[in-house]
């Protein structure tokens, strides 16, 4: 069956990332490990999603990610199978991490948004839950 790590909306959490204000611009780095509570393998970026379509639509075993408005912004709806949460991302100082056995639903993107996403593991199909309804009876079930 689609066994994940068990974890809650709870455990999704907003990290301030450091923020080097000079006077020609803000610079925002994350150091693997140090400002995210995972070592990064996998970097990849959301744009040019169109009006009123949504990206995600699924759930990770075992990966963790941290995602990021670097420009723009959008919704992200996380689902635990019980409860649901919406955070608003709008900076690029500031990242969600959501962890394994989290639902995610990226909506609202504003036009020329970006969205950035660090995770844990390298691409896995096998990783994925893809169907909301084996998701629910999964978190249920297991």
């Amino acid at each position: 069956m689609n066994n994940f790590v068990e974890s809650s909306i709870d455990q999704c959490i907003l990290i301030n990332l450091p923020k080097l204000n000079t006077p020609a611009s803000n610079i925002t780095s994350v150091n693997s490990g140090k400002d995210i509570p995972f070592a990064v393998h996998r970097v990849y970026y959301l744009y040019d999603v169109p009006g009123g379509e949504s990206r995600g639509g699924h759930a990770h075993k075992e990966l963790n990610q941290l995602l990021v408005a670097v420009c723009g912004s959008f919704d992200v709806i996380l689902d635990d199978g019980t409860r649901k949460k919406t955070i608003t991302l709008n900076k690029p100082s500031l990242g969600l991490l959501i962890t394994p056995g989290i639902w995610r639903n990226l909506i609202n993107f504003s036009s020329g948004s970006v969205c950035l996403v660090l995770a844990s593991h390298n691409y896995n199909p096998d990783d994925y839950i893809r169907d909301y309804m084996d998701f629910v009876y999964t978190k249920n079930h297991d």
